[in-house]
């Protein structure tokens, strides 16, 4: 059956003489041999369709002429070069010199713009989303709404039904409205689907991270959802009240077959728009959700061109694009697997990562992976994802390596931490243990788990922004870190203390911990910042939350005996190695060594068990600083950021910055994977 037949009521193709094409919509019969009044109304109709196709095409040419101008200013504009700084530049960069206007002008926008646009946005509303992320989303949703109803002609016609004498349609301008906010959503979908992308154009075009996408993909879906809606209802209210007569006309009206591949599409957008809710993700998980999103909108979109196929100009390139977003994926995943086998012969091998697990059976056990893989270094500050064979080939995860590339390298190194709280993560857990207790006992082995707590796992990457790209030699730089958010931020000072300095640069790490025996997850990489900070004026300083617990459950570990030590790296007040009786026995706390080697006392950390006030802590940070502009970099839980980005935010200024004094020019750089 056409889908067209809806409109055959209106024109008779049949006894056309001319046929008008007219291209997403019905051919149109020419000359119009109606009423006055349905002549009319078709004359709306066409004119309202055609002049909203134009339409479309103007709002992909905006998108289109945002990012090449996005594309040309980063380019052109960019502040700092990349690369690692020559100790000649930086002699000559520690010469006072007061900036030109024009880098002064370049630096103190952002400062202003992030005044006032870094905090986070309502968060009933929006949820953890920077208000600049909010007004990106409004301004689209105002140029949406213009194109909406601009170019229609608003009227209302009474026209007769034929072979019913006395029985009148009632004809508005609310079907070509109609018409034109469904068109719209049909030309938003390939755009959402960009936005939803890993292998993402937008990311190469502005540099920006794929999940900095996130939040327009989630709220753009609502706008088709809602556009959906409107066309569904306003419809309705045509075929089934305006339309005479009743109920034949509804009837008819839907049992067409566009029509139930219509009704299909709302159905399933109602379905991807209830399981996209924070609720929806809770209620079905995290890894369940993004499956049934994956089909669902497969779906939709097969459902939305047996509805109107006329318009598959725009549901093509959704599917085109997704498509190669999976291509690319499984090719970037091939080629970093295409290694020897033992054999001999090349062909697709997992890397095989050697298992530490931290137990926690209060908030999760802690699990750490470290394996050695051949390839090219990534950037600092781009992820991977990861897939465990032996737990699910249909999963995979993003994590960040805190261990630093070495560019140049035929192998890498590469270590990750994460929390097992649940799913896949807490399945790995739960292998781990079970493979480390065959080890200890070779005897039970029999169920055939491997005898070592070893893991093979699929890489897919790296993905992410190059956070030290754009960074400033006498640029400040603190970090700040909650439990296994230090994985960001690590690589960060690792790759600093491995460059030239500038002798006014400050440096400063802040890493909130619940336990003082979580040092270990990380313990190796602490020692080696140790090592090299000598020479950098560099603070460590780790906050125990949860000391009191320690002290009762491991009475060998130091809570109250403090002493103040000088040290090259934090002159400031250190928990130092003490002898604790207990009966006839002594314990040496210096002699209790991490999993990896790496005595805790050797560490010479400061450890304040406290919770930090993080307004001081950056206030001060700031306050110390000689000059130079700071970079914060940070990784937490949702409320640390939303926290830091309210801090930031108001320690910027764009008037001081303007005046000449950098310190006032405060970035932040976030960790926020969380996808929805």
């Amino acid at each position: 059956m056409n889908i067209l037949t809806a409109r055959q009521h209106i024109q008779n193709q049949s006894a056309a003489s001319v046929v008008e094409p007219h291209w997403g919509y019905a051919d149109r019969v020419i000359p119009c041999v109606n009423d006055a009044g349905s002549c009319k109304y078709l004359d709306v109709v066409y004119a309202a369709h055609d002049i909203g196709m134009y339409y479309t095409g103007i709002i992909w040419a905006t998108v289109g002429g945002i990012l090449v101008v996005w594309a040309i200013g980063r380019h052109f504009l960019r502040t700092h070069p990349s690369g690692v700084a020559l100790p000649e530049k930086i002699a000559a960069e520690d010469v006072n010199s007061r900036p030109g206007a024009i880098q002064r002008f370049t630096t103190a926008i952002p400062a202003y713009a992030r005044q006032y646009l870094l905090p986070d946005a309502n968060h009933f509303i929006f949820g953890r989303v920077a208000r600049a992320q909010v007004l990106t989303f409004l301004v689209l949703l105002g140029y949406l709404t213009i194109w909406s109803f601009v170019g229609i002609y608003w009227g209302t016609w009474i026209t007769p039904v034929k072979k019913n004498p006395g029985v009148y349609n009632t004809r508005t301008s609310l079907g070509p409205f109609s018409d034109r906010v469904g068109v719209i959503a049909y030309a938003l979908t390939p755009l959402s689907v960009m936005l939803a992308s890993r292998e993402s154009i937008l990311s190469l075009v502005t540099g920006l991270p794929y999940q900095s996408f996130n939040f327009l993909h989630r709220w753009l879906g609502y706008v088709i959802f809602l556009q959906s809606s409107v066309h569904t209802i306003g419809w309705c209210i045509v075929e089934v009240r305006l339309y005479q007569p009743q109920p034949t006309v509804a009837i008819t009206w839907i049992r067409q077959l566009y029509m139930i591949w219509g009704v299909v599409a709302m159905i399933l957008l109602l379905l991807i728009v209830v399981l996209s809710t924070p609720w929806g993700i809770r209620a079905t998980g995290y890894e369940a959700f993004r499956k049934i999103h994956y089909v669902l909108a497969m779906v939709y979109i097969g459902a939305c061109w047996g509805h109107w196929e006329q318009l598959k100009v725009f549901l093509i390139p959704g599917l085109v694009v997704w498509l190669i977003d999976r291509a690319i994926r499984l090719f970037r995943t091939a080629l970093l697997h295409y290694n020897f086998l033992p054999s001999g012969r090349m062909g697709f091998r997992a890397a095989s990562a050697d298992i530490t697990l931290f137990k926690d059976e209060a908030n999760g056990d802690v699990v750490r992976m470290d394996f050695d893989h051949p390839h090219d270094a990534w950037a600092v500050g781009q992820h991977f994802y990861i897939m465990f064979p032996e737990g699910s080939i249909w999963q995979s995860h993003p994590f960040t390596p805190l261990s630093l590339p070495v560019f140049g390298a035929d192998t890498q190194r590469h270590s990750y931490l994460f929390r097992a709280k649940g799913g896949e993560t807490r399945k790995i857990a739960e292998l781990t243990t079970k493979r480390a207790a065959r080890a200890a006992d070779p005897q039970e082995s029999h169920d055939g788990l491997m005898g070592s707590a070893r893991l093979s796992v699929v890489l897919t990457g790296p993905y992410g922004e190059q956070t030290m790209r754009d960074l400033a030699s006498d640029s400040n730089i603190l970090c700040i870190a909650g439990g296994t958010g230090i994985t960001y931020v690590l690589p960060v000072l690792l790759d600093i203390a491995s460059r030239p300095q500038n002798r006014d640069r400050k440096v400063s790490l802040v890493w909130v911990i619940r336990h003082r025996g979580d040092i270990d997850w990380v313990a190796p990489e602490l020692a080696l910042l140790k090592q090299k900070c000598r020479n950098l004026r560099t603070a460590f300083h780790i906050y125990v939350t949860r000391a009191a617990e320690d002290y009762h459950h491991e009475p060998n570990v130091p809570t109250e005996s403090e002493k103040v030590v000088d040290t090259p790296c934090s002159p400031t007040k250190e928990i130092q190695p003490i002898i604790v009786s207990s009966g006839s026995s002594s314990i040496s706390v210096s002699s209790a060594l991490s999993v990896h080697g790496v005595s805790k006392s050797e560490l010479n950390l400061d450890h304040l068990q406290a919770r930090p006030s993080l307004r001081a802590l950056v206030e001060d940070f700031v306050a110390s600083t000689i000059n130079g502009r700071t970079d914060v970099f940070a990784s937490g839980p949702g409320g640390l950021i939303s926290d830091l980005r309210s801090i930031v935010a108001s320690l910027n200024s764009g008037a001081d910055v303007w005046k000449g004094d950098e310190r006032r020019d405060i970035r932040l750089t976030c960790d926020d994977r969380l996808e929805w």
